[in-house]
């Protein structure tokens, strides 16, 4: 197995709450980060300009998606040209489609010809991939952001399909595959063996990073050992 040091798939942390993300920008293996509407509200921010500016000012050397929450798209083109002046170092996240399942592709495009970056998410089909790619040929840098996890959740094997997005990527240099919603540490290294160019990685799953390379018949010793500490512990008796 690789180490980390081995990996070429750039690791991204995923997530809101900034004592979380300032903890994963001292560490040099974090090369970059990813939030969206969601995360946010759970980690109970209620003004996002004033967060964003917050995290940009702490973190001005590592790429930082923040997303567009509208759902109309001359709203999403608004939004999304305000977050970009925020930072030289922001990808502005566009949704795929809107709630109404109308494709956004005609918006980025517009944007990525005015030279927004950008990171298109929510993917989860090759047809959707192949759109985002001919729409952004020659634009600014755009990340394809499919959701390997959410697709391993409804019984789908995800390598296949995200091993075909590398190799439609290909025919657009400015693109780069984003594997996200990972669901263990296992798929950082999927993500790596298929030439996958980012993942994005939640603090829980980072944090067992320190497992990687670690004896099994050690690890399966100090298993027994947490049940049987456990158990003592607990006083269970028979």
């Amino acid at each position: 197995m690789k180490t980390l040091s081995d990996l070429r798939v750039a690791i991204f942390a995923d997530g809101a709450e900034k004592a979380g993300m300032l903890e994963m920008y001292a560490k040099p293996y974090i090369k970059g980060f990813t939030t969206n509407p969601t995360l946010m509200r759970k980690a109970g921010i209620t003004d996002y300009e004033k967060f964003a500016r917050e995290i940009l000012q702490e973190m001005p050397d590592r790429p930082i998606s923040f997303e567009v929450f509208a759902d109309d798209f001359p709203e999403m083109v608004r939004q999304a040209r305000k977050i970009a002046t925020w930072g030289k170092n922001i990808r502005v996240k566009i949704p795929i489609t809107n709630t109404h399942r109308e494709s956004a592709v005609p918006v980025c495009k517009q944007l990525t010809q005015e030279g927004i970056p950008l990171n298109v998410t929510a993917i989860f089909t090759l047809q959707q991939v192949r759109a985002v790619v001919d729409a952004v040929k020659g634009g600014a840098p755009t990340y394809i952001s499919v959701f390997a996890g959410r697709i391993a959740d409804t019984g789908v094997d995800p390598v296949p399909l995200m091993a075909e997005a590398v190799r439609c990527l290909a025919a657009s240099p400015n693109t780069e595959l984003i594997w996200a919603s990972p669901r263990e540490l296992l798929n950082i290294f999927q993500a790596d063996a298929i030439g996958c160019h980012i993942i994005t990685v939640t603090n829980d799953i980072l944090q067992k990073l320190s497992l990687v390379g670690r004896d099994l018949s050690e690890y399966s010793l100090d298993t027994v050992k947490m049940f049987y500490n456990d158990g003592v512990a607990a006083g269970f008796e028979l």
